[in-house]
This record gives structure tokens, sequence and C-alpha cells, in this order.
């Protein structure tokens, strides 16, 4: 048995159950790290063994919008700073930062750059969105690719999370720039 499986039959068997929450109308503003619905209007929400499918597939271009830990102000000179490393799902576009309910028109530069490479200016091109597990950047993201026109979303509600507990492979990555 699968682990992803396994650990919704202890969840079934042990009678721990939680609602999701309703989906909003408008983006989540602050605790991102927070249960979130089961449905985004317009997107089609995957499960990790359907986000598998669609990866293998090869066709859907897959989005990351872990937020970037910041470097923090005011360290001594010579510190050393080591950001966190982040592992994805193999050849993912990792987009830091474009996941809050509100984001600079820069931030919004940014991510539209990123959409534009994945999805070769098209679209109609397929995109999957995921951050971790209960995170609204992916939601919020998701829907935004929604608001700009982008008509084939899908939504990995899971993130990687839930793609490393069906034990799918994950790589290192870091955030994409642009010249």
């Amino acid at each position: 048995m699968r682990a992803g499986a396994l650990a919704a039959l202890v969840l079934c068997l042990s009678g721990a159950a939680w609602a999701a929450p309703d989906e909003p109308s408008d983006y989540r503003m602050d605790e991102y790290r927070a249960p979130v619905p089961a449905t985004l209007e317009g997107a089609t929400v995957v499960g990790p063994e359907d986000a598998h499918a669609l990866w293998e597939r090869g066709d859907v271009a897959f989005v990351d919008v872990l937020p970037r830990a910041p470097k923090p102000e005011g360290l001594p000179e010579g510190t050393i700073w080591r950001e966190k490393p982040r592992n994805s799902i193999p050849g993912a576009m990792w987009l830091p930062n474009v996941g809050y309910g509100a984001i600079a028109e820069e931030t919004a530069d940014y991510f539209r750059a990123g959409l534009d490479v994945v999805t070769e200016g098209d679209t109609d091109h397929a995109v999957l969105f995921f951050c971790l597990e209960n995170c609204w950047m992916s939601w919020n993201a998701a829907k935004r690719a929604l608001e700009w026109g982008y008509s084939e979303v899908y939504w990995l509600p899971e993130g990687t999370d839930g793609w490393a507990l069906w034990d799918y492979p994950l790589e290192p990555v870091v955030p994409q720039e642009f010249n």
C-alpha cells in the first residue's frame, strides 16, 4: 500500500475529519499556512496521483510558488547567510512570493514573465500550481492566473508535501531569474 493511501486509511479509521473552509470570493490576504478550500472556481483541483500523471504526460507546466525567506536585516558584517534549500517537483519553475494576496506590480510582472516562459506565451497551455500542504500561496497564484486569462489551470493543494508522501521524485530548485 502506498504511503498516501495508508495515511488516508489511518485518518478514516481514526475518525479524524476536518471540513475544508469555503472558497473565498477574493484572495487570501494573511495566515497563508492554514487549511485551504477543496475547490478553486475555474481550476481543476488534483491530488498527488493525478498531478503525477500530468507530470508524466509532460505537457503541463508546473509552477512552484513557495515564498522565499528574506535575508534578515541587520546581520553583522561577515555573517554567512545560507538560504534554505527548496526541493521541488522535477522540471517545475520556482516563482517565489507570487502567491501573496496582494502583490506589487514588480512581482506581478515577474509572475507574468514566468508564466510566459513556462507556457510559451500560450494562455491555453496547461499549468499546475503548488506550494506546500495547507498553503494558500498556490491557491492565490492559481486564482490570479485564471484572472489573467489562463484557461487550463490545475491546483495541487497538497503541494510537495503530498507529492513526497507518495514517494514521487523531488529535486533541488532555485528561484527563477529573468534578465
